[in-house]
């Protein structure tokens, strides 16, 4: 842009000696420039957000946010893309990298549907002892995968593996995303069985809370149905779905 309104300026003080040229000149670089804004205007400014690991929902009260981890998975993502259409609950999906780069249809299904999108490693990676340059790096390509199958989408959130931040969270607040942790972990990375599964939701939900699950991974068919057994109980106890909140 520097560039551009040098050129413009320096053209200016030109214009009574050599008007024809600059007219050829100048609509190249006004269409440059317009088409420079127009990008700006797409993508916004990234805005620095607070670098506290976010538990909690937006609303708060009687509300829960349900996010899934290391998907999209090709099975079990499109099963639960449909649970939640039924049940008209939004939700939030923390995209691993590479699995985006496998299924990146799965992702503008994702975003289509209305669900929040949050960076969740390039190949789920302990990034604890990491400095923040590689942190940096890692998660702008992650974040390049997923708005290549979703041009314009928002990334919202960032969510460390394994729950090992390190300087993960002020590295993702920088570029705008918030750090998002949980308050229930219901375990289903090692699937006990449906039944475990919804008590184990129905029993660890608390107003408020961000409940952490799983739609890939691994075989998350457990998962897929106990979230569409437990929505409806939770709507019966006077609980909305809500995401998670940004500050």
């Amino acid at each position: 842009m520097t560039t551009t309104t040098s050129t413009t300026t320096e053209a200016a003080a030109h214009r009574t000696r050599r008007p024809g040229r600059l007219r050829r000149l100048a609509a190249p670089l006004l269409l440059a420039a317009g088409l420079c804004m127009s990008s700006l205007a797409t993508a916004g400014p990234v805005q620095a957000v607070d670098s506290t690991v976010i538990t909690y929902t937006q609303s708060g009260g009687r509300t829960v946010s349900f996010t899934f981890d290391d998907g999209p998975d090709p099975t079990h993502t499109p099963r639960l893309l449909e649970v939640l259409r039924k049940h008209n609950v939004k939700a939030t999906f923390c995209l691993w990298g590479d699995h985006v780069r496998q299924y990146p249809y799965l992702v503008s299904r994702i975003a289509a549907d209305g669900h929040r999108l949050c960076n969740h490693s390039m190949a789920h990676q302990d990034m604890g002892g990491w400095s923040q340059q590689q942190i940096r790096q890692n998660l702008e390509q992650v974040n390049n995968v997923i708005r290549q199958a979703a041009p314009g989408a928002q990334i919202t959130y960032f969510r460390a593996p394994y729950g090992s931040w390190g300087q993960s969270p002020q590295v993702a607040a920088s570029m705008g995303m918030q750090p998002l942790g949980w308050r229930a972990d219901i375990g289903d990375w090692q699937p006990p069985g449906t039944g475990e599964l919804v008590n184990r939701i129905m029993q660890r939900v608390t107003p408020g809370a961000v409940m952490l699950m799983h739609d890939g991974g691994g075989d998350r068919g457990q998962t897929v149905s106990a979230v569409d057994q437990t929505i409806p109980q939770l709507k019966a106890q006077g609980y909305t779905f809500d995401q998670p909140a940004v500050r």
